[in-house]
Parts: structure tokens; sequence; C-alpha cells
């Protein structure tokens, strides 16, 4: 059922939002006495401009886009931390908010006390806040800094306490705003954590980030901004592919086509084919469970490249991404094609796939920071895996599985 403003848990309805640069800078109360009827000159500068959607409850939104085109302005207007010039925004149940470090927060007083009036803030009774304390502050791992002023945090505690008291208030809806740009690798795996729990008890969920792997993990949908526009709203992969253009950039003459939605790249290598193989080399378009196997695609480059980085990820029918692989940490590198010459990348490994049709997505890129990729193309082979039997979960590991009886004495050597 399409959503409607009335089934909506927040509806965006032609949201603008314009902000005020002045071109001439005042740096002391002397000048503005001196010269008070000073006219001032500004600049003006559109972080929204007309924006509408609707996201409905228990869905999960992410929204992407580069910096600056409108997403962490878009949040702090659903927050009510910014006034819409126009527009109206509808939220429908409880809000809290994780939108950037130390909002809401009194630097000059410890964890304890911020807690409890952040908690009070977002809904939670006084007393209600007292009880769920200790669990906001050991899900943050802050326990030894409690009684330290939090100006004296670490961005990477900020973060942890924060996002500790959003997920703490039984808010229907979160605003959570680059939570994973920040903190080490064991506190980003508890977000996750966090946002498979979120999905799973319905919980509505709009996510800003420049993480498209977790847009395609965890969203719903997705929705791209750029220059305060929306310019695409849809199917997170998709959303995420014409995210990877922005950045990178496509020519419009070039072997990629552009009018293919399922392709991106900037043309300078095309993958001309792609296919499976079964445990005799052969191509295959039906894999045993438990053989061994392979994936190959074969990339023709139009221009030079140097160690270009080659990628497969392999999503199952439900379009979860349960297998992938990457040369670009390979060691000496792929050596140097010239124009027009071919190159076959193959991936070999055990089929621990659990029955069921999969999808594989190749990519070639330009090795180096940001990868600028040369040719992705989507869903561009697949596959059916049979067995015997399944488990039901997404991957079929070998295993070996023994029971003892517990509690049983020993036997006494004679």
């Amino acid at each position: 059922m399409p959503t409607t403003r009335a089934t909506a848990a927040v509806a965006v309805d032609r949201v603008s939002k314009t902000f005020r640069v002045p071109t001439e800078k005042v740096h002391t109360l002397k000048e503005t006495a001196l010269h008070p009827f000073r006219r001032r000159a500004f600049n003006e500068f559109v972080a929204l401009r007309d924006v509408s959607f609707d996201v409905a409850h228990g869905e999960f939104l992410g929204i992407v886009g580069r910096n600056g085109s409108g997403k962490s302005t878009l949040l702090k207007c659903m927050a009510g931390i910014y006034r819409v010039d126009s527009g109206d925004i509808y939220v429908d149940g409880r809000l809290s908010a994780f939108i950037e470090l130390g909002v809401g927060f009194n630097m000059d007083l410890p964890a304890r006390d911020n807690v409890l009036i952040n908690g009070t803030m977002l809904g939670l009774t006084p007393r209600e806040a007292r009880r769920r304390y200790d669990s906001v502050i050991d899900f943050a791992e802050l326990r030894e800094f409690e009684q330290l002023k939090i100006k004296n945090y670490s961005s990477g505690m900020l973060v942890r306490l924060a996002f500790a008291v959003m997920i703490h208030v039984d808010a229907e809806i979160l605003l959570v705003d680059e939570v994973l740009a920040v903190g080490d690798a064991a506190f980003q795996q508890k977000c996750f954590d966090e946002f498979y729990r979120l999905r799973d008890e319905n919980r509505t969920v709009i996510l800003v980030t420049h993480d498209m792997s977790a847009v395609e993990r965890f969203c719903d949908r997705a929705v791209l901004f750029e220059k305060g526009d929306v310019v695409r709203e849809g199917e997170p992969q998709r959303v995420g592919m014409d995210y990877l253009e922005l950045n990178f950039g496509r020519p419009e003459a070039s072997p990629v086509d552009p009018g293919d939605p399922a392709r991106s790249g900037d043309g300078e290598a095309e993958i001309v084919e792609a296919w499976f193989e079964d445990h005799d080399g052969a191509r295959a378009s039906m894999l045993e469970l438990g053989r061994p196997c392979a994936f190959a695609a074969r990339v023709r480059f139009a221009a030079a490249a140097d160690h270009p980085v080659f990628a497969v990820s392999v999503e199952n029918a439900a379009h979860d991404t349960v297998f992938g692989a990457s040369t670009e940490w390979q060691e000496g590198g792929t050596g140097h094609f010239d124009a027009g010459e071919e190159a076959v990348f193959r991936v070999r490994f055990d089929n621990v796939l659990a029955p069921g049709r999969y999808e594989a997505t190749p990519a070639v890129a330009q090795r180096g920071s940001g990868s600028k990729l040369m040719d992705r193309r989507q869903r561009l082979a697949s596959i059916v895996v049979s067995g015997t039997h399944s488990s039901g979960a997404l991957l079929e590991l070998p295993f070996d599985a023994a029971v003892e009886r517990a509690g049983q004495p020993a036997e006494a050597e004679s």
C-alpha cells in the first residue's frame, strides 16, 4: 500500500531552507558600534529546494548525497533545530535524534547529568531516565568516565554516549546522521547490531550516511540529494550507484552505455561478459552445493590502466549480499593493461551457498583513493545452486557436530 500523509511516520511537504551568508565579517564589538548603520551584504545559500517525500511507519530510509547537498539540514529541520522557510514537516510519533556531536549536551556536566537531562527531554520521565542510566552508560562503555565532565571526552566517547541515549528512549522515529563516521570498529559493529534490532522491531529510522554498504544492508528505500534537490528516490542499490556516479562522474561518450540503469562507470574499461564455472572449469547455469566452483568476468580496456581493481559481489534472491571478492589488497597488484587489451578476472571458491538463485555484480575500478569506477554491471551473471538439504541459513558451511552426555563420570583406568 503506498504511503500517504495520513499513514506516514514522517511527511516532508515542499520544504525549502535558505541560509544568508555574510560576505563581510565583523570581528569586534567596536566595529559594530562605530558603524551601526552600515549595510551588510549577504549571499544566499539554498540548502533545500521544494523537497517532498514520505516515510512509512516501520520503514528504514537512507538519505545520501555529497557534502553540502542538504542531508543534515533536512534532519535538523525534522528535529526542530532549524525552522523551514516554506513547506511543512509532519511527524507522527515520538522522535529521537542523533544529529551531530555535542548537540543537546552540556559540556560542563558529567555523563550522568547529561543522560538524565537528555532522556527527559526526549520523553522519558525523570524516574525512567534514572532507571535506564546504568544500561545507557554500560552500552556506551563509559563506566570509568561517568564522573568526568564530557568536555574532556574524545569524539568517539561523545558519539557512544549520544547514540546510547538515543536508542534507550523508546522513540518510534529515530534520526541518525553519520553515526558510522566516528568510532572504532567495535562500536560500529554495535551500531550494526542495533540497526538490525530496530529494523526487527519495525521502528522508523532515517539514516544519513556516506556508507553505501550500510544503505544497501539496512535500508528499505533511499533518497539521493544533490544541491538541495531530491534527484532520485527508490531502491537502495540503484540510488547507491547514482551516488557513486555523482562523485566520480561518467562521460557521455564511452563504451559503457549511459542509458543502461544497471550500469555505471567512466567507460575506460568495459565488462564484456561474466559467468560461473563448475568444478571442472566449464561454464555452468547450475552449481552443486559443496563442490569447488568459480566466478569469471572478461574485461576490455579502452584506456591504459595500472593495477586496476577487479571485484564481484554475489547476492541471493532477497538481494542480501552473501559473498564478495576483490583484488584491492592483492600483493603486487594486477599489472598494467594497454588500451585494447583484455583480462579475465576469476574467483575460485568452495560452494557453500544455500540452494537457490544468485546473481553476481562485477566491477572494475582504478586503483587508489576512492577507487574510481570504470565499469560496474549490476546482476550481470546468474546461477542456481542445487542441493539435497538446506538448513535455512544463507550459507551451508561444512561442520562436525558431537553430542556428549553431561555429568557422566569418567571410567576408572584399570
